[in-house]
Order: C-alpha cells, then sequence, then structure tokens
C-alpha cells in the first residue's frame, strides 16, 4: 500500500496525484482534505479535517521551523490524529506528500519511508529544507537542464528529474474544425490570479480578428484537450500542470505567473522565456498589447517544448515512488 497527501490548495496537486496513481501497480490511498468520495482512480479515501477558516492563528510556523501548525487549531489536531492513525493500523510502503512540511514529518516519525514533491520557487527556507532533508526521494516536475535552483541541489542524489507531467501525456492530438479565425484559448486557475471572464470578453470585443475561447473561468471542462489542441495561441498561468499541458499540446503561449507563495509561477515563467519556450508577462496586459504579444508567440519554435520532457513523466514520477515502496521488501528478506 502506498498513502498520497494531496494537498487542497488548487487543482493541479490533485490532477498530479492522479496521473501518477495510474502509473502505479500498487494500490494507492489517497489522504486530503478535498472532497474525493466515489473517485475511482484511487483504491481508498481517507478525508482530513480542514483547519477552522474562522480561527486566528497562534503561532503558525513553529518560529519558523514549520509552515503550518498554529497553537490550539482544532482542524490541525483532527488531521494529524487521522493521519497517524491510517499509519499505524495499515503501515503503508511508503507515503507520497504534495505537499507538507508537517505531513512529510509525520510520516517519517511513523517510520515511514518519504517520496515528496519538490516545488518550484524559492524553497531555501528552514521548513522545506527540512522536508527535502528528510525524504527518502524528492520528485522534481520538471527537467533539471532547464531549472537547476540552488536550494536543491544539496539534494541531487536523491531527486529525481522526471519533467513535466500532465493528463494528456499519450493522447493524440484532436482536430475540432477550424474556426476561420486564429483562436486564443485562455486557461485559468482554481486560484484564480489575473485572469477573469470580464477581461477575456473585453479583449473579444477589441481584438476581433481573433477567436476568444476560456477554459477554467468559472465553466467546468471535465476534458479541455481539444481546446488545446484548437487553440493557435494559449494565454496561461504559469501553474507546473497547465504548463505541462500546453507542452504536451506543443502550442505557442503567453504565460502570465500568478502571485503564488515563494515565488513558485515566476520561476517556471522565468525557466520558459529563458529556454525560448513561451513569451512571459508579469502581469494582464493592457488591450493595446495583446496584438503585439500574440504574434510574437506565433513567431515562436513550438519544438522547444520537448525539452519540457512530458512524455513518459509521470511513469518516471511513479517508478521513483515504486523504487522507495519496495525497499521495504528488501529490508524484510
Amino acid at each position: 500500500m502506498i498513502g498520497y497527501y494531496i494537498h487542497h490548495h488548487g487543482s493541479g496537486h490533485l490532477l498530479r496525484a492522479r496521473r501518477i496513481r495510474a502509473c502505479l501497480a500498487q494500490p494507492v490511498t489517497a489522504l486530503s482534505a478535498l472532497t474525493l468520495s466515489g473517485d475511482e482512480v484511487f483504491d481508498d479515501v481517507v478525508h482530513l479535517p480542514a483547519d477552522n477558516p474562522a480561527a486566528v492563528p497562534a503561532d503558525p510556523t513553529a518560529a519558523g521551523v514549520l509552515h503550518w501548525a498554529p497553537r490550539h487549531d482544532r482542524g490541525l489536531v483532527e488531521r494529524m490524529a487521522t493521519i497517524a492513525a491510517w499509519l499505524a493500523d495499515t503501515r503503508p510502503d511508503a507515503v507520497v506528500v504534495d505537499a507538507s512540511v508537517e505531513v512529510a514529518l509525520l510520516a517519517r516519525l511513523h517510520g515511514v519511508p518519504v517520496v515528496c514533491m519538490a516545488l518550484p520557487g524559492a524553497r531555501g527556507d528552514p521548513a522545506h529544507q527540512l522536508m527535502y532533508r528528510v525524504a527518502d526521494r524528492l520528485i522534481a516536475g520538471w527537467t533539471r537542464d532547464l531549472y537547476d535552483p540552488l536550494w536543491l541541489r544539496p539534494y541531487a542524489d536523491k531527486t529525481r528529474y522526471v519533467g513535466g507531467i500532465t493528463r494528456f501525456d499519450g493522447r493524440p492530438p484532436a482536430f475540432p474544425p477550424p474556426d476561420g479565425r486564429p483562436t486564443v484559448l485562455v486557461v485559468g486557475g482554481a486560484c484564480g490570479g489575473a485572469f477573469t471572464a470580464a477581461k477575456v470578453r473585453a479583449c473579444a470585443l477589441r481584438h476581433h480578428e481573433y477567436h476568444w475561447r476560456s477554459v477554467g473561468l468559472g465553466d467546468l471542462v471535465d476534458d479541455p484537450w481539444p481546446e488545446l489542441c484548437r487553440a493557435d495561441v494559449i494565454v496561461t498561468h504559469a501553474g507546473q500542470g497547465a504548463v505541462a499541458d500546453v507542452a504536451a499540446a506543443a502550442k505557442p503561449a503567453v504565460v502570465v505567473p500568478a502571485p503564488r507563495p515563494f515565488g513558485e509561477q515566476e520561476a517556471i515563467a522565468h525557466t520558459l522565456a529563458s529556454a525560448g519556450m513561451a513569451i512571459t508577462v508579469d502581469g494582464w496586459p493592457d488591450l493595446d498589447d495583446w496584438p503585439a504579444l500574440l504574434a510574437r508567440a506565433r513567431d515562436l519554435d513550438t519544438g522547444r517544448w520537448r525539452a519540457w520532457q512530458t512524455r513518459g513523466a509521470a511513469v518516471r514520477a511513479a517508478t521513483t515512488i515504486a523504487e522507495v515502496a519496495a525497499e521495504r521488501l528488501r529490508c524484510v528478506s
């Protein structure tokens, strides 16, 4: 059995977990505060209590050692107790953590090997470094040739750079009927950012030479792959999942990083710009700036997306997890 902790912020952690789980032969239990009842991807689901949003957190970082361990928070107590009980009852071969310093420490304190997902940005703080030190393996969802942060180099011997993990790996291109005008697809995110449906409508009204479409801006799209394939240019935030999806579709892109803790999306956007893979801007452009930006994006060499190595990335991540889980068998034998 493998446990898989899935952070509840946004949708990227869950989409990545589902894709990796599909590549694992072992049973996988998801542990999350997300509502996952009836999810057929995982063999079992442990629902974790959420924090009390009305409470004012007291010393949440434990003097800078952790990220979220506020004193006397009932949700934290119940969440950690639920995970501890599951660890004791199930005795998993490994736990994947995406991502929580506190959950990684809890699993390791139970003697369970831990595989942590490394995240982009400035992760040299004591809490992240503690998590990376106790982890048996680290999985980085990008390629080392393009992004090799200093804070991750001390753990190079146990870090696996697997490439961009996308649910669309291996899917053949979809070719919807042409619209007659170039199509711009705006990809929103679950945690908000600069993108709104109103801004997309304003672009459509001003720039009739393009057909403007959107996904993830209040509209639920179970399968955005046909929309990605239809697009002539994709405007997206710089979340790891969204970038990997664009790379799988190999489309010209304008990337607008959303503000995230530790500069996560800014780091990815800078990497893409440096590699000539996408046009990046700091914020949502002015209406008059769009024609030049879209023209620059369409001049990019989309073959450069191959360097993001989405093909087989989830399999490589699953192989890393399975290797750690298999170490228990070697210890027993």
